[in-house]
């Protein structure tokens, strides 16, 4: 029983390779010009030559949308009373009551307006730790821009986020 689905397997792989997609090869299509070329250049390719880079761009997380790089939309979160008294990524020391947030990417020292999509509240914060580090949050706010926000209760918001230098 075994050896039948392998010979299937192998001759998927084979015309797969070769730019034929037989017509039970379900979700794969024929070879594109994209990796016929790759195919051409590389007389012996590897499978993440022929396979990976067919694969189309994962979903966006649940909240985010795609966006220009001055406003995005996504989920917002917040940390303070453990952390105060630690280093930021940036060097500062996080202290009670700050209007600052970590970023993954956005450069220290950069203010964007933050808004909370879901009470209409906003607040100018400067950009000085990195993170969020969970899911598919885009922003992690410092506990005095939460209050600000309004979101220490529900821990989480839906925001929109707009740089501003």
């Amino acid at each position: 029983m075994r050896a039948p689905q392998l010979l299937g397997a192998a001759a998927l792989l084979i015309t797969s390779a070769a730019g034929i997609a037989p017509a039970s090869a379900g979700s794969f299509q024929a070879a594109t010009p994209t990796s016929v070329a790759i195919l051409e250049a590389n007389p012996t390719p590897s499978w993440e030559d022929r396979f990976i880079r067919q694969i189309p761009p994962a979903p966006l997380a649940q909240g985010q949308q795609i966006a220009s790089a001055a406003v995005s939309t996504g989920q917002a979160s917040w940390y303070g009373p453990g952390f105060y008294g630690n280093r930021t990524a940036s060097g500062e020391v996080l202290r009670p009551g700050t209007l600052t947030a970590a970023h993954r990417t956005l450069a220290f020292g950069t203010r964007v307006r933050v808004t909370n999509l879901w009470n209409g509240r906003t607040a100018v914060v400067r950009i000085n730790d990195r993170g969020p580090f969970h899911g598919g949050r885009i922003i992690d706010l410092a506990h005095g821009a939460a209050q600000e926000l309004g979101v220490t209760a529900s821990g989480v918001a839906q925001v929109k986020i707009e740089v501003l230098d």
